[in-house]
């Protein structure tokens, strides 16, 4: 079983700033930059857990929704980590931490 420390730790701290960030930088693409991150944390932990299954996109639920869809994202892709084979590429942990780190210098926050 692996530890997601790291992995929830990161996605925590960008949806923290994402929830202090004003309206107007949510629009101008920090929110956007979020939800990216989530569709794609959601896309690799539905890999995990069901192969065979054509995984879902995450809607757009809104900025003000996007630092809690990242949460629940990254919680869901680390959960799916702790049991998924070292080896599959969707399970690939220090992959997941530098795109949520990415995507957090990206936003500008």
């Amino acid at each position: 079983m692996r530890d997601t420390t790291e992995l929830n730790a990161a996605a925590e701290r960008f949806a923290d700033r994402l929830r202090a960030a004003p309206q107007s930088r949510l629009q101008r693409g920090a929110a956007a930059e979020g939800l990216a991150l989530a569709r794609e944390l959601a896309l690799r932990a539905q890999r995990l857990e069901r192969p065979e299954t054509e995984p879902l996109v995450m809607p757009d639920a809104g900025v003000f929704a996007v630092a809690d869809q990242l949460v629940v994202a990254a919680t869901d892709l680390a959960e799916n980590m702790r049991s998924a084979p070292a080896d599959s590429p969707a399970g690939d942990l220090a992959e997941a931490v530098r795109l949520v780190r990415e995507a957090e210098a990206r936003s500008g926050l």
